[in-house]
Formats: C-alpha cells, sequence, structure tokens
C-alpha cells in the first residue's frame, strides 16, 4: 500500500502542474486580450472627446498666461504685442528648441493683430459666424481673414465658445465683437419679422441642424445691423471652418478683390470647394489639408460629367456637404439673410456675380472629432428616423448613425472584457 502511494504521487504532482500552467496560461491570454482592448477603447474615447488636445485657454496655468488677453496680469496674448516688446532671449537657439517641441497651435500669430491699416481700410469688410468651437479653431481662422483684408467679426458663440477662458482671449482682440446667446438675444430675435415670412418657415422648430440654419439666419439678420453701424461695406457669413481663397484679384487680398467689384454689384458668389482629406491623424486642417475638390462651377462640363462617377465615390451628391457656395453682400438699405448661404433685399433682386476663381475653401470632416461633434451638438438618437429628423443631408445622417455604433460596439466590448476579468 505504501508502494501505491508513493507510485501515484509523482502523477497526482504532474497533473496539479498541469492545470496550474494551463490556468496561468488562460489568464496571461485574457490579460494580453483585455489590455490593448482596454487601450483602444480609451484611445476611442479620448479621440471622440476631441483628439485629446487640450484647449490652450485651460491646459495649464502657463499656458493660459499664453493665451491671456491684454491687460490681465500674464503675458499678453500672441499677436498683440509688438516686435519691439519681445526680449532678447526669445530669439536664443534654447527658446528655438521649446518652440519645436511646443503643444500650443502651430498657426504662426505674428505681429500685431491690428496691422496699422484699419482707419484707411476700403472698403470694410465683415464676417459674421455662429460657432461653439475653441480657440485653436477660431484664432487662425481669424488671423487668415484680417491678413486678407477682413477688419471687423461679429461671433454669435455658445457651448465652448462662450466659456470665460475663451470668451475674454476673442473679446481682447481688436475688431472682433462677440455676442452671446442669452435670453435677452432670444427674446430680441423672437420679434424678428422672419418668422412672419415663409422663405424660412420650413426649417422652424425642428431640431439639431435645421434649428442652426435658422438660428445662423437670425443672427446674421443681427450682424446686418450691427455692420452698418460700424461703417461696414460689405458683410459675409462664413463658419469657422471656412476660409476665403481670393484668387483672381491682383494681389491675394479679398479687400482688393471686392474693391474691383463694380458699384452696381450687390451680392457676390463665392463657389465652395471641399477638403479631401488624405490622412486620418489630421490635428491642423488649416495647416495639413491641402487638397481641394472643385466645384462644378470652375470646372470645364466634360470633365465634371465625365468624372462624375470616380469623383463621387458612391456619395449619392458631388460633395459630401452643401454645394452651392457662400456670398459676400454689400452693405445697403433693406438687406436680409437668404438662409446661411445667401442675402437678399426685401425691395429688390440683388444684382450678383459669381465669380470664376476665387472660392470658399470648406475643410469638412478633416478631424475624426469633427465625425461625433456634430453628432453630439444634436443629441439625436442612433435610428434611421431620429437622424434623418436632425440632419438635412444624407452624409450627415451616415456620419451620425456610425460614430454611434462605433461608441457603442467599443463600449459594449470594453465592459465585456472588464467583467471576463
Amino acid at each position: 500500500m505504501p508502494s501505491h502511494h508513493h507510485r501515484s504521487s509523482p502523477l497526482l504532482s504532474s497533473s496539479a502542474s498541469a492545470s496550474s500552467s494551463q490556468s496561468f496560461l488562460y489568464k496571461l491570454l485574457l490579460l494580453l486580450t483585455i489590455l490593448p482592448l482596454s487601450l483602444a477603447a480609451l484611445a476611442f474615447v479620448l479621440q471622440w472627446r476631441g483628439g485629446g488636445v487640450s484647449d490652450p485657454t485651460i491646459a495649464t496655468s502657463s499656458a493660459s498666461s499664453r493665451w491671456a488677453p491684454s491687460g490681465s496680469h500674464h503675458e499678453v496674448f500672441p499677436g498683440m504685442e509688438t516686435f519691439s516688446s519681445l526680449s532678447p532671449k526669445s530669439h536664443s537657439s534654447s527658446d528655438c528648441i521649446n518652440l519645436g517641441r511646443s503643444s500650443s497651435p502651430s498657426f504662426p500669430y505674428y505681429g500685431d493683430w491690428k496691422f496699422g491699416f484699419e482707419a484707411n481700410l476700403k472698403p470694410k469688410i465683415c464676417i459674421t459666424t455662429s460657432t461653439s468651437a475653441g480657440l485653436e479653431q477660431i484664432l487662425p481662422w481669424m488671423f487668415y481673414h484680417k491678413v486678407i483684408g477682413v477688419t471687423t467679426f461679429f461671433l454669435f458663440v455658445e457651448g465652448h465658445a462662450a466659456s470665460p477662458n475663451v470668451s475674454r482671449v476673442l473679446e481682447s482682440i481688436p475688431g472682433v465683437k462677440v455676442i452671446y446667446r442669452t435670453r435677452e438675444l432670444e427674446e430680441q430675435q423672437a420679434k424678428s419679422r422672419i418668422w412672419n415670412e415663409t422663405w424660412l418657415s420650413s426649417f422652424f422648430y425642428k431640431p439639431c441642424n435645421y434649428e442652426l440654419f435658422v438660428k445662423q439666419s437670425l443672427n446674421m439678420e443681427m450682424a446686418i445691423v450691427m455692420a452698418r453701424d460700424a461703417g461696414m461695406d460689405w458683410i459675409l457669413h462664413l463658419d469657422t471652418d471656412e476660409l476665403i481663397h481670393p484668387a483672381g484679384a491682383s494681389e491675394y487680398s479679398l479687400r482688393q478683390l471686392l474693391l474691383d467689384v463694380p458699384s452696381n454689384i450687390d451680392m457676390v458668389i463665392f463657389p465652395n470647394y471641399e477638403s479631401s482629406v488624405e490622412r486620418d491623424d489630421i490635428k491642423d486642417p488649416f495647416s495639413e489639408v491641402s487638397m481641394f475638390k472643385k466645384n462644378y462651377d470652375h470646372l470645364p462640363k466634360d470633365t465634371y460629367f465625365g468624372m462624375y462617377k470616380e469623383s463621387t465615390r458612391g456619395n449619392p451628391n458631388y460633395f459630401l456637404t452643401y454645394g452651392n457656395g457662400k456670398a459676400a453682400a454689400r452693405i445697403q438699405d433693406h438687406l436680409r439673410p437668404n438662409g446661411a448661404h445667401r442675402w437678399h433685399n426685401y425691395m429688390k433682386t440683388p444684382n450678383e456675380i459669381k465669380l470664376d476663381e476665387a472660392a470658399v475653401l470648406h475643410y469638412t470632416y478633416a478631424k475624426f472629432s469633427d465625425l461625433t461633434s456634430r453628432r453630439d451638438r444634436c443629441g439625436c438618437k442612433p435610428t434611421k428616423e431620429d437622424v434623418k429628423r436632425c440632419f438635412m443631408l444624407e452624409f450627415d445622417r451616415a456620419v451620425s448613425l456610425v460614430s454611434s455604433v462605433c461608441i457603442l460596439l467599443y463600449l459594449d466590448i470594453f465592459t465585456t472584457a472588464i467583467h471576463e476579468v
């Protein structure tokens, strides 16, 4: 009997050892499976929330001082200082290295935002927009248009753009008027004559994109009055993902382009070009995206129709989003908005021209966060019926559905993996 136990003991030990090894191997494989899934889910969530790039106004105290407005206790806002105010230390090689490693926006805010020419600039041009974007998008957008001749901006802000850290910087820049979406503003706009007219009535009392379209029109109506009071000659409505490309002028200048427009012209149409994104890791669209699909108004008809199938890639429309361009209107009596893309006049049909070379560059869905931000702004359910109720364009509807499904899928995988552990 003792010998029997002695002979079976190695078998029991071997069996226990094998079982222990299998258990360890199983746990190791489970860990190796869950770890990358967890990291992928975390990265997806961070990217979903805006690419993981913190706003320069709130990231750190040093970043806050870098973007602080004029007159604060910190360093002045970039571009507000003059070159003479820069210390010699700023030209050292060590600072050049720091600049190269900086996580701040790369757009070069050089010189004085006033540019020293507002007083005598003709024609005087203003841009109005309705935005909830952060400084990383608004600042380079404004600076670019300042460079090409825009003097004044009427910014109707809400959401992130209305936060104290963003709005105080915007208010510190010369030529910028910030208008907040307050109860007083809404009560004032509720009295607009637009509500009694038919040209916008199909958009009333609908959610999301329809509501935004109405807001933009009401804001444009108020901007016309502000522009007239400020002595402006021309007004444009642009989104903060659009840049005017003043091609065809004697110099790269919107001011020069509109200066050459005959005095009997009331409205100038800029056909839009749509960005064609070549990478999936775009951080700064204005400096990284360089390829655009031309508007059909700027293409030979045989090229447009001959290459239509290849250029649309299954999309029901030529462009993913809009294709009717944007317009600049001459400030005059009885001017009114005609939706977000055009202007009209209560007393006459505007005399308009469409430019042969100048265009609006539309940076459409250039970043991954662009896919989710529009969906998050609306809060629509991820169903075909609800997204159809919220969005006008088929592509926007598809984006909302796909981005919602991806988020739910990743969260489900992450939750399942955690439970298995």
